[in-house]
């Protein structure tokens, strides 16, 4: 796996409902296991979140059968425009990444800006791929 060069990627997404609303998604455990962190044909196992600064969580996202653990710790919360947190998917890596939600008012919706630092060469096009696809997840659940 190539290690040498981490990267940043961003992905951005509309949302016909307010910054509040999007926001309180990415923290209320019940909502977030609806949407956060589920592949396609996987059923959410568990979901354990400490909402606060300093707080961990843990996704199980169950798939055939295999568990796979999303886990980090929130570095910041500014409800509702800015929640950063650290993440890590331990079965493929030990590295722990930061994710960074933004969100801005845009007409009767919000602006959604995600910014996922220090993702491994190798990831960075499927974890493009997957933040769309779960925030896909989150419009459908809104």
């Amino acid at each position: 796996m190539n290690t040498s060069t981490m990267k940043a990627l961003c992905v951005t997404r509309r949302f016909d409902a307010h910054a509040e609303r999007v926001f309180d998604a990415w923290l209320d455990p019940t909502m977030a296991g609806r949407w956060l962190f589920s592949a396609p044909g996987g059923e959410m196992a568990k979901v354990d979140m400490d909402a606060r600064v300093g707080g961990r969580f843990i996704f199980v996202d169950r798939r055939d059968g295999d568990d796979v653990e999303h886990v980090g710790e929130y570095l910041e919360i500014d409800r509702p425009r800015r929640l950063v947190f650290t993440f890590a998917v331990p079965k493929y890596s030990s590295v722990y990444t930061q994710v960074t939600i933004e969100l801005e008012r845009d007409g009767d919706g919000c602006l959604l800006t995600l910014t996922h630092e220090g993702v491994l060469p190798d990831w960075s096009e499927r974890t493009k791929e997957g933040w769309a696809m779960i925030l896909n997840h989150l419009a459908d659940t809104l």
